[in-house]
């Protein structure tokens, strides 16, 4: 039987949290990238943001970013690599205390937006973020973009890897993602999200915004959180996939 997990990034919110979609889209993931505070989130919101996955038996890793509170972390920074790997493990650290208070643990580590967009081209950020990784834990996955340099570097680097695919996320043929200033690089039918996701899970393929198709070999699929159509993108991927026989759990 063919597996996969259901991934979503959360807890991207400030102050006062409003539960906005993440409780809904918690109906459907099997695993959540919970924000460690640069690029978005404080302790109160990610605290409850951790809760609300505990009660829905969702699990959870560390989703740093750089710390780019104003752009949401979607904008390149020049950090050198020990800045990457100094900031990556301050924040894995940071999330692992306020999960470990209320008994949760930490299952995997996946970067944000322009620092996870920088690990799949650069060697040297690539290496950063599995180093922290690394010398966190070395048990814990990284979610990598599939087929990019940041798979291959952690995996030489001998840590686990989780290769993710994006249904609602346009591929260039390159089999990078196609830049969110591109017209329809990002998608909101849950249909053709939900086709996209059963091609990369079945038949290891989807097509590319530039032409041809991109080959995939995947662990995991994301719904981004702060995508306005998350919580119905996630219920027709996951019905989607375990209407053609696949089975949606978090990776052993």
């Amino acid at each position: 039987m063919t597996r996969i997990d259901l991934n979503a990034d959360m807890g991207e919110s400030y102050g006062v949290w409003t539960l906005g979609n993440d409780l809904e889209v918690l109906r459907w993931v099997t695993s959540a990238n919970v924000a460690c505070g640069f690029h978005a989130g404080d302790p109160h919101s990610l605290s409850l943001t951790l809760g609300a996955a505990k009660s829905a038996g969702v699990a959870v890793g560390a989703h740093p970013g750089y710390p780019d509170r104003v752009g949401f972390g979607r904008r390149f920074l020049e950090c050198s690599p020990q800045e990457v790997y100094a900031d990556v493990l301050y924040q894995i650290g940071a999330l692992f205390g306020l999960a470990r208070a209320q008994g949760i643990r930490l299952t995997h580590v996946k970067a944000h937006d322009a620092l996870y967009n920088r690990a799949a081209l650069h060697p040297e950020t690539a290496q950063a973020v599995a180093q922290a990784t690394l010398d966190f834990d070395s048990s814990l996955p990284l979610t990598v973009l599939a087929g990019s340099v940041g798979e291959e570097v952690a995996h030489k680097m001998g840590l686990r890897v989780r290769r993710e695919g994006f249904p609602e996320r346009a591929y260039l043929k390159s089999g990078q993602l196609a830049p969110r200033t591109l017209p329809g690089s990002s998608l909101h039918d849950p249909q053709e999200v939900a086709a996209r996701a059963l091609s990369m899970v079945l038949e290891g393929r989807v097509l590319a915004l530039d032409g041809g198709e991109v080959e995939l070999n995947l662990d995991t699929v994301c719904i981004h959180g702060d995508n306005r159509d998350a919580p119905r993108l996630a219920q027709a991927v996951r019905h989607a996939l375990e209407g053609a026989g696949v089975r949606v759990e978090v990776p052993i």
